[in-house]
């Protein structure tokens, strides 16, 4: 796939090189950040457009922009709007220059049945103010340390909004905002080739260190987040509780995890859930470092900044999250109901993760395409052993607007090779969409908590 890189990115490229060169893995200067909001969006993205508009100039959406109906769920803001042209099989080649490897190959895989309706295109993401003021703190002074493993005076979301190389970057989507605490009622189906499947349900809370009661700023210690997750359906696997503890420095400190097993009324120590462990009722079709699109310590892989360039990504997927869908609506053989998503062209970040000598995980290497306007990962491209594409991860975005959370509606993992995949996220059926209201305590994110939470 043709790259097309920037002059300001050749610019970024030269100065990540002597940054190298010198060992020096420094914040950008204070002229530098005074380009937040000016030339860059808070955020670090481009403010304007593309020349020929087809990308438009940064304009955030309003948080009435919607009706929200009881439940929670957003009204569909761009709902009277039709597709541009829709890429198939049969014209697929036209647009290939601005698609992953990993989507082109899904033409391949099913040609009768993959499609991507391309929208006009709306920058709408946005974050509260707080958030943006931090983050343009950050950009003067957060630093990587532990060889880029962790980082050193952080707040809140996104350390590095101009970011000099592929780990920064990847930084920024990990610490990325998702609303700084969040319950909610969420669904995962791992479909045979046929299409049927038995849905897992799951209940999480998430919550930043920062948006704890007891949070103590002057005392910020290594955690970056709290997870929590009880799958309450099948009953077979119902009451099952993983606990994690996240840190800022995993090398330094590795993620704390812990389950709790229902039949066995036993909490446990859980190391295996992290890198290429195997994801929670996953039927093995992702990995612990798969959720989220990607979450971890990065240490096992070299990152290399390729550029930024345009490329159609799935976006303001409202429609996918019609609580009037069933989620056999989404779920179909091969892939997720296409006529339900949306795509609109972005400008993304590329970046390569090469798997470190000496170090082992299922995955050799990784293609990231990360949306410059929230930092989040929209495809990740995943390569076995043999250097052959494997897995191809897609996120769904959506802007929850009236909370001004940029984050999916659902995420989903198509296995190239078996012709299954994982949809993770889906909530149409669910009482209630998700509350970035949760409040919580340390205390509440305890092993020995875990006992009260699976009891079923």
């Amino acid at each position: 796939m043709k790259m097309k890189t920037t002059k300001s990115l050749l610019q970024v490229g030269v100065l990540s090189l002597s940054l190298l060169a010198t060992g020096v893995m420094a914040a950008v200067s204070a002229s530098d950040a005074a380009k937040l909001g000016t030339s860059l969006t808070p955020m670090g993205a481009e403010m304007a457009g593309n020349a020929d508009k087809s990308i438009p100039a940064w304009t955030p959406l309003a948080t009435n922009a919607g009706a929200v109906d009881s439940k929670g769920f957003l009204a569909n803001p761009y709902a009277s709007e039709q597709p541009l042209f829709i890429i198939t099989a049969q014209n697929v080649d036209k647009y290939k220059e601005k698609l992953a490897p990993g989507q082109y190959a899904m033409f391949k895989r099913y040609p009768d049945t993959f499609k991507m309706p391309v929208y006009p295109s709306h920058r709408g993401a946005t974050v509260p103010a707080d958030v943006f003021a931090a983050i343009k703190r950050n950009a003067t002074n957060t630093n990587l340390v532990g060889g880029g493993n962790g980082l050193e005076n952080f707040e809140t979301a996104v350390p590095f909004p101009i970011p000099k190389d592929g780990t920064e970057v990847i930084w920024n989507h990990i610490t990325r905002y998702r609303g700084g605490s969040v319950s909610r009622l969420v669904t995962q189906a791992t479909p045979q080739t046929n299409g049927s499947f038995n849905p897992v349900y799951f209940s999480d809370s998430f919550v930043f260190r920062d948006k704890m009661k007891d949070f103590d700023p002057k005392n910020p210690g290594n955690i970056l987040f709290y997870f929590k997750q009880e799958v309450t359906a099948p009953s077979r696997l119902a009451g099952s509780v993983l606990l994690v503890h996240e840190t800022l420095d995993q090398v330094k400190e590795p993620r704390a995890a812990w389950v709790y097993n229902a039949g066995q009324r036993r909490v446990r120590r859980a190391p295996q859930v992290s890198y290429d462990g195997p994801g929670t009722a996953a039927d093995g079709l992702r990995t612990s470092d798969n959720l989220d699109m990607y979450n971890g310590a990065p240490d096992r892989y070299d990152w290399k900044l390729i550029g930024k360039q345009e490329m159609y990504i799935a976006s303001n997927n409202y429609k996918l999250d019609d609580p009037k869908l069933k989620y056999t609506d989404i779920i179909k053989a091969g892939h997720l109901n296409q006529d339900l998503a949306r795509y609109e062209l972005r400008r993304v970040w590329h970046v390569t993760a090469t798997l470190k000598e000496g170090q082992r995980h299922i995955y050799a290497k990784r293609d990231f395409f990360i949306d410059e306007d929230t930092w989040q990962a929209a495809v990740i491209d995943q390569y076995d052993g043999r250097n052959q594409l494997w897995r191809v991860s897609e996120a769904y975005a959506e802007n929850y607007y009236d909370k001004q959370v940029p984050w999916y509606a659902l995420e989903a993992i198509y296995d190239l090779q078996s012709g299954r995949y994982l949809a993770l996220g889906m909530k149409n059926e669910e009482k209630r969409a998700y509350d970035f209201g949760f409040t919580a305590t340390i205390s509440d994110f305890q092993p020995n908590s875990l006992r009260q939470e699976g009891v079923r």
